[in-house]
């Protein structure tokens, strides 16, 4: 594995990113974005709660009221942090940053005793919705990576008139649960272990101690961002979102859903027959591929260019892993702002 100390600072402020556009015909010029070392800010100064839908969703923003509204979604194992540097450079840009801990995560709370701890996609991605309906922002920017990829492609697939322009990490997320149960390479299946561990009670058990959820959580961050030279408290200051009593609950059931081996709610049926059929995504996007992300089988973006039908860019984050937008904020502010260049262009 390549050491975290062999890259320099200046791979984290974004200057290794290299824009690889898929049609150079839709290539904007790159916006000028001031850079900043990961690990700049450290903590979110204005956090917030608003009833949406299901939830009490419990959110950072950061910016004008005004500004054009931008949604920050995080992946797993994350929270709001992993946007700490990357919301003020949007803010001073004059948008309007919003970046909600997602379902089972920080101070994210569910209304009800009752309602099920669901986590397959469609009833997160409705959060997102219900979010937007809630501090009535009628279209946004999405941008995310890992969960919230996936989140905001949904968002964008499904209801494309709520989506100014996409940024999505590994570009085309929407799970076929019924593909997924097809087996991967074994490398590829080796670097998803997790999955199949909460597959388990054993792994459910893991996840639900702390001790043993926590170092969990804590190798897949050196696993998954090799180069990432963060610290303990960096891990630490997300590691408190995990305490929320629906963690391990929402977790295991996203991977058991994902396999198949969970059911969901019978009321998003309609929307995930939807998302089964792979529907294409036609709002402005640049997707990020980082190039020491093992999830990603390659980072030219062939296997999923043809799901973006609208103004497209592909770029790959050089000598990044997969928290893209914590360890390259400045590569990833530049991108969202990228993004909605190429919606003003449309």
């Amino acid at each position: 594995m390549i050491s975290r100390r062999t890259f320099t600072t200046a791979v984290g402020l974004g200057l290794g990113a290299a824009a690889l556009p898929a049609d150079a015909s839709a290539a904007a010029p790159a916006t000028t974005v001031p850079g900043i070392a990961p690990g700049t800010h450290t903590a979110f100064a204005d956090l917030k709660r608003v009833r949406a839908g299901v939830l009490d969703i419990g959110y950072a923003e950061l910016g004008p009221e005004h500004g054009p509204a931008v949604v920050l979604l995080h992946g797993w194992p994350y929270d709001i942090h992993s946007f700490v540097d990357v919301a003020p450079l949007l803010a001073d840009a004059g948008h309007r940053v919003i970046v909600p801990y997602l379902r089972g995560h920080g101070t994210t709370a569910f209304l009800s005793p009752t309602t099920p701890r669901n986590a397959q996609q469609s009833a997160i991605a409705l959060d997102v919705v219900a979010l937007m309906d809630a501090l009535r922002i009628r279209q946004a920017a999405l941008a995310g990576f890992d969960w919230g990829s996936r989140t905001a492609d949904i968002i964008a697939a499904l209801w494309p008139e709520r989506v100014r322009a996409l940024v999505s990490v590994s570009g085309y997320l929407i799970t076929d649960v019924a593909s997924q149960r097809n087996p991967l390479p074994p490398k590829a299946e080796h670097t998803w272990w997790y999955q199949y561990y909460f597959a388990t009670d054993r792994g459910r058990v893991a996840m639900e101690t702390r001790q043993n959820r926590h170092d969990l959580c804590r190798l897949v961050w050196d696993e998954v961002s090799p180069t990432w030279d963060f610290d303990d408290a960096t891990f630490e200051r997300t590691a408190a979102a995990f305490e929320n009593p629906d963690y391990a609950a929402i977790v295991i059931h996203n991977y058991r859903w994902r396999l198949g081996l969970a059911d969901g709610e019978r009321r998003y049926d309609p929307y995930e027959r939807r998302l089964a059929a792979r529907p294409a995504i036609a709002v402005p996007t640049i997707a990020l591929d980082p190039a020491l992300d093992p999830f990603l089988a390659s980072t030219d973006g062939s296997g999923y260019r043809r799901f973006f039908t609208g103004p497209y860019e592909h770029r790959v984050l050089a000598g990044i892993g997969h928290n893209a937008p914590q360890e390259a904020p400045t590569a990833f502010a530049r991108a969202v702002l990228d993004a909605e260049r190429l919606a003003v262009r449309q």
